[in-house]
């Protein structure tokens, strides 16, 4: 029997997305987040590094649509969901997906040809939470042995990016020292962007932005406050999640 998928809107209906309609990973809050804050402008090519069903993807082309987009992915469900959804959005002729592993992706020439990278890379290290029974959902979040560790991404990052291209990266606030300690002294100017669930709560998710071979000091950003306190989104993130605002 065939996986079923179902489909959701987001940024205010203007983006459709078919994803699996029971397990696997989930579009959220972060992919609409990470689209929202890579700094790529028209004519750019933006890699989506373990793409899902393109969540992030078409969200950053809804705001930037005179960009190429590749998309990489290992798991062949959400590969085949995420090339549906460039027509269901109008974008196959500028979006590619590629079935893929990250550690051996390669590009023609050997060159890096991408200014712009995204990742929201699996978070929950193999043996510290519950494993999903979902195999598919398992593998995203990182709950099998055979992950793929944190440097494995920010290495192939640096791999495929061109010198001074941008690393744009969603992850739990805690493993922020961690993606500092495995992107080293390759990537510079990094800007650290608390998501914060509202005021006088700790931030959850952080986006990391960084420059491939600069050497700028890093920088930690005023953040985004996400809700109000009676649960209602803040202004600034109603434009983002509705109204497709990038996080400058």
């Amino acid at each position: 029997m065939g996986l079923t998928s179902d489909e959701i809107t987001v940024l205010g209906q203007k983006v459709r997305l078919l994803q699996l309609a029971a397990g696997g990973f989930r579009t959220s809050l972060d992919s609409v987040m990470l689209a929202a804050a890579c700094p790529a402008k028209a004519g750019d090519h933006v890699l989506d590094m373990g793409c899902g069903v393109g969540g992030a993807s078409f969200c950053l082309l809804h705001r930037v649509p005179d960009i190429r987009l590749t998309g990489i992915e290992w798991e062949p469900a959400y590969l085949d969901l995420a090339r549906q959804n460039a027509i269901l959005n109008n974008a196959a002729e500028k979006a590619a997906f590629i079935h893929a592993d990250i550690r051996d992706y390669k590009v023609e020439g050997r060159k890096p040809v991408y200014d712009h990278i995204i990742v929201n890379p699996p978070f929950s290290e193999a043996g510290t939470h519950t494993v999903s029974p979902d195999p598919i959902k398992a593998k995203a979040l990182g709950h099998v042995q055979d992950d793929l560790s944190l440097e494995d991404w920010i290495n192939a990052a640096h791999r495929l990016l061109k010198s001074k291209g941008s690393l744009t990266i969603i992850y739990p606030t805690s493993g922020t020292d961690k993606i500092i300690r495995a992107m080293g002294k390759r990537f510079g100017a990094i800007e650290i962007i608390p998501l914060w669930p509202r005021v006088g709560v700790d931030s959850k998710r952080v986006i990391i932005r960084a420059i491939k071979d600069r050497q700028t000091p890093s920088i930690i950003r005023a953040g985004i406050v996400l809700h109000e306190g009676n649960g209602a989104y803040t202004e600034v993130a109603e434009g983002i999640l509705r109204n497709a605002k990038s996080i400058g």
